[in-house]
């Protein structure tokens, strides 16, 4: 067997609720195997790597110690609180361990910029998990080649009380601000934002308004304060409109070349006015293509990614930059929510 065809030995760093995740998701791949699973609490990493047949490792707070026991994998998976992202994977890193780091990249631009910095000098391969981007409803509006002028999203649910240490902002709408970048292919912006803390410290809903350099305009909306769970985007561009919802997996388009017609008919009858085509039934005539959208485990396909990367040496799919992009605009939208100074009404 040649070493591209051995199975590669992973670990994942951290056996909490993504933790978990990924090593169901590992052990279920067959060209790789699962080697261990590494947690400060031994009981926890015991209980996850016996259901996936690893070997528990515990973290006595040492992470380059952790590492130097793990020094025979191939990969590791980084599942720890967010604060601690830069911590734990920066002994990999420096070893030259391909990284697939959760998301966020970092809690912070400063953590960020040090782990891109490792990268860029190790030259180490660092996927980041926004899995987002693998989600099937979004690789379908990627097909499409959109270029936006204008993004609207919401990403709303109950508070899981799984994330507290960190805001909406990072928590959630993290999500949307990388999938926005990754469209709008911009690094120069304004931003605008609002938001409440109602639980903690941090923000739990926030408003954010973006105006890039190119005169792309982006609105996301983020809460955890919800009493349902609503994951919509909706992208309107020159050729075409598309509204897109993640958490049904659905989606539909309208695309200009696709209604013609009705720009047609309008002339043909030499309407000078919209108002003239009131009688019209525009529901029937507007043609809407429903998206297709493959039924895809978004987690799966990110570390199947992630796995061939390591086997390939192509670019990760998410890169650091891409985190470090995703970070720097989070933290300013949060910024600019504490900046805003709210007083609550008396």
């Amino acid at each position: 067997m040649t070493d591209t065809q051995r199975k590669l030995r992973v670990a994942v760093i951290g056996a909490g609720r993504m933790g978990g995740h990924h090593a169901r998701t590992y052990s279920q791949l067959p060209d790789c195997e699962l080697v261990a699973v590494v947690d400060k609490e031994a009981e926890r990493a015991r209980r996850i790597a016996s259901e996936y047949h690893a070997r528990a490792v515990t973290d006595g707070g040492d992470a380059a110690a952790v590492a130097g026991r793990l020094a025979g994998v191939d990969a590791v998976s980084v599942c720890v609180p967010t604060a601690y992202h830069a911590e734990v994977a920066a002994p990999y890193v420096e070893r030259g361990t391909p990284v697939l780091v959760e998301k966020p990249l970092a809690p912070d631009i400063a953590s960020a910029q040090r782990m891109l910095d490792a990268v860029r000098r190790t030259g180490t391969l660092l996927q980041v998990g926004h899995s987002e981007r693998f989600n099937p409803v979004v690789q379908a509006m990627l097909r499409m080649g959109v270029r936006p002028r204008f993004i609207e999203t919401s990403r709303v649910s109950p508070f899981t009380f799984r994330s507290a240490d960190i805001g909406v902002v990072l928590d959630m709408m993290i999500h949307d601000i990388d999938i926005v970048l990754h469209l709008v292919q911009q690094r120069e912006y304004t931003v605008h934002a609002v938001g409440v803390s109602v639980l903690g410290a941090h923000e739990d809903v926030a408003n954010a308004r973006v105006g890039f350099a190119d005169g792309s305009v982006v609105n996301l909306t983020a809460s955890r304060l919800a009493l349902k769970t609503e994951r919509r985007i909706r992208v309107f561009c020159p050729t075409a409109y598309i509204s897109m919802d993640y958490h049904k997996k659905s989606g539909i388009a309208i695309r200009l070349d696709d209604n013609l017609d009705l720009i047609r008919i309008a002339r043909e009858r030499n309407f000078e006015d919209l108002s003239q085509m009131q009688e019209l039934d525009f529901g029937s005539m507007i043609k809407i293509e429903p998206l297709v959208v493959e039924n895809v485990d978004p987690l799966r396909a990110e570390i199947q990614c992630f796995l061939d990367s390591v086997r390939t040496g192509a670019a990760p799919a998410v890169s650091a930059e891409d985190g470090f992009a995703a970070v720097e605009m989070a933290e300013r939208i949060a910024a600019a929510v504490k900046a805003q100074n709210w007083e609550l009404a008396r």
